[in-house]
This record gives C-alpha cells, structure tokens and sequence, in this order.
C-alpha cells in the first residue's frame, strides 16, 4: 500500500519551499508562517524519544522473544561501547547468528535427510564425473561402477540388513 494510501501526497513548506520562490517575493504572513514553520524543524535536545509501551505495541511478540537475548546483552555493553557502536554491534551480531543458524540448518538436512533407498523424500545429491581431458593423468577416465546395477543404487549396496 502506498505511504499515502492513494491521496497525492502535499508539500506541507508550501509555495516558499523554493528558493526560487521566496526570491519572487513573500507577504508577511508568508515570511511569518516560514519563520515558525523553519523554528519547528529544530528538534528538542531529548529527540528522537524512546518510548518502551510504544515499540512494544507495534512489534511482534515473537519478534521480541527472539530479540531479547541480544537485547539484553547490549543494553549492559551501552555504557562501555556507547549508544550507537552498540546497536550497530547488536545488529550485525544478529544478522550473523541469523546466517549462522541458516548455514547449520542446510547442512544438517542434508547430512540426516539424503535421498536414498529408504526414504522417498529429501534431495539426491549427485556428484558428476570428472573432466579429464587427453594428456592429463588418468585419461581415458574408468568410472568406479562396474556393472549395470551400481548405478542408481542409491547406497542400497552399503546397507547393513
């Protein structure tokens, strides 16, 4: 959905916006409106607030479930590490752990759940053979398999029943 729900967004600096603009010529109530209008843009010392019941309404439990440790961890470095390298720190660290989690997870799928001749799911992984091209060691290349029924075996050879 659009940021304006489909209402064509307005410019609320209106016509003296432009510099080009302002040098045409502008009214006192324009000049006073612009100067209120330049004096609102100047944030409060204590900006931007952070408001805890606000962030936790919008967020998502299980978002913050997930967030927490971390959360916790780099709340106590703040002091150490200041405000900014620590949430810059938490958030590389979980990105990472999120890259680490996925690389393990792919890795022991494929580790416990192969395609072979118990099961009827999982991923075959199949290794192709060799390129061995003349005048290289081992040309003309001899596959390993010897008769027809090594191939598509699908390990039912080595099973131990």
């Amino acid at each position: 959905m659009a940021q304006t729900a489909g209402v064509k967004p307005m410019a609320i600096a209106g016509r003296v916006a432009s510099e080009r603009e302002r040098c045409l010529g502008m009214t006192d109530a324009e000049r006073a409106w612009r100067k209120q209008w330049l004096k609102d843009q100047v944030l409060a010392s204590n900006e931007p607030v952070y408001v805890e019941e606000y962030w936790r309404e919008r967020t998502n439990p299980i978002r913050r479930l997930y967030r927490k440790p971390l959360d916790v961890l780099f709340t106590k470095l703040m002091p150490v590490l200041g405000q900014e390298r620590a949430s810059n720190y938490r958030f590389i660290v979980g990105k990472l752990g999120m890259i680490a989690v996925g690389i393990l997870s792919i890795q022991y799928y494929f580790k416990y759940n192969g395609n072979d001749w118990t099961k009827k799911g999982g991923w075959r992984v199949m290794t192709t053979k060799p390129m061995v091209l003349p005048g290289q060691p081992g040309f003309p290349f001899k596959s390993e398999r010897c008769t027809d029924s090594d191939y598509a075996e699908r390990g039912f050879k080595k099973a131990t029943i």
